[in-house]
């Protein structure tokens, strides 16, 4: 257990960071999981729709620090690969 302050108020801070990031991935995994839906469906014009929207979503994840910039790019173009292949 921490025995100073500064030690303390980082384990806070860490407790504080953890729960954002969850949040943040889970938002993330969400709307990737929309889209997918929609491509398992069949329909073409939701699930572009759908890609559109997580598009962003994907990219803020990426500076806010939850995804890899490679990850985010490469998710996005699989995605993008299966609705054309619709």
């Amino acid at each position: 257990m921490a025995h100073h302050k500064s030690a303390k108020k980082r384990i806070r801070q860490t407790e504080r960071r953890t729960d954002v990031n969850d949040a943040r991935t889970s938002r993330v995994r969400t709307f990737v999981k929309k889209v997918e839906t929609a491509i398992a469906s069949g329909d073409k014009t939701a699930a572009s729709t759908a890609l559109r929207a997580a598009e962003p979503e994907l990219q803020r994840g990426v500076t806010k620090g939850v995804l890899h910039r490679n990850a985010a790019s490469r998710k996005i173009s699989r995605l993008s690969k299966r609705i054309k292949a619709l």
